[in-house]
């Protein structure tokens, strides 16, 4: 054999070698061959159990469905064949839907081959890189990359080709109140204003600021203007008692807010009069801290 012929394909990396890969075909002869785009029968596709989209817009929808009675389906779907004329989608749910609305009988799709954990990780990569997930979703998918596909903060950085502070900021947005991410899901706030949120440091906080901003129709700005008097009186009354504790000056929040922005995380620092204090990281799971580590190995 050539040393051509070993070569795996340089486009999607990792991803482009799982779809060609026949060593992860589990379901033996189909119809239509892998790697090949063909008109199938809407009847013989079924959903995705592993799509990270759980919410699509009617309207959205229906806009969707007009575009297709026109023009077709410009993009075909991705489905995983599961045997001859079985097939599941991988990416591609808001046109598969659309296309149900518009009453297609057939649509075209990219046939692939995957094993669960292959296709598991197909579609979070697609939709992440391809569809219009909200923040929230976005979140959720790097976290179930992480914990149920196993990956490495690095590694996820390479597939999705973001950076690690990135997808910290990301997965930070899940330690928020279920009504926050609900709000940031449902588009009545940004992900700009439940990061301005993150730095409240108790619940009934956040809430109360989220609270505002929906009866006022705050800014990002407006919220960063009230987040830090409510930190501040937060931070205070935890050190009441504590005569050690000075306020920070300006070129020592600046020194917070760079390392916060280049490590990904939350930093805390606490100084006493004398010049002594302690520097915190925070993190939220024990990937985050291997990531952490992992970026101070490398700058030693």
């Amino acid at each position: 054999m050539s040393s051509n012929a070993k070569k795996q394909p340089a486009l999607g990396r990792g991803l482009s070698a799982l779809l060609q890969n026949s060593d992860t075909d589990i379901t033996g002869a189909s119809a239509v061959p892998a790697g090949a785009v063909a008109l199938i029968a809407i009847s013989l596709i079924e959903a995705n159990p592993f799509n990270p989209r759980t919410h699509f817009e009617i309207n959205a929808l229906e806009e969707l469905k007009a575009s297709i009675q026109a023009h077709g389906i410009i993009q075909p779907l991705t489905v995983r064949k599961m045997g001859r004329d079985r097939y599941q989608l991988i990416s591609g749910e808001r046109r598969f839907r659309a296309a149900q609305l518009a009453g297609l009988t057939e649509v075209p799709a990219y046939v692939r081959i995957a094993n669960d954990q292959t296709m598991l990780e197909m579609a979070l990569v697609e939709n992440i890189q391809r569809e219009d997930l909200n923040a929230i979703e976005v979140a959720l998918s790097y976290q179930r990359l992480l914990e149920e596909c196993q990956l490495t903060q690095e590694q996820l950085s390479e597939k999705v080709a973001k950076s690690r502070s990135h997808i910290a900021n990301h997965l930070r947005l899940l330690k928020l109140p279920d009504a926050i991410q609900a709000a940031v899901r449902d588009k009545q706030i940004t992900m700009g204003h439940a990061r301005a949120l993150l730095a409240l440091s108790t619940e009934k906080e956040q809430l109360t600021a989220l609270q505002r901003i929906l009866d006022n129709q705050l800014s990002v700005r407006d919220v960063e203007a009230l987040a830090k008097p409510l930190a501040g009186t937060q931070t205070s009354s935890s050190a009441m008692g504590s005569k050690s504790k000075v306020p920070l000056n300006t070129t020592e929040k600046l020194y917070v807010s760079y390392l916060s922005s280049q490590l990904g995380t939350k930093v805390s620092l606490d100084k006493t009069p004398e010049g002594k204090g302690k520097l915190i990281v925070h993190f939220s799971h024990e990937s985050e801290l291997q990531r952490l580590i992992e970026m101070l190995k490398k700058s030693e």
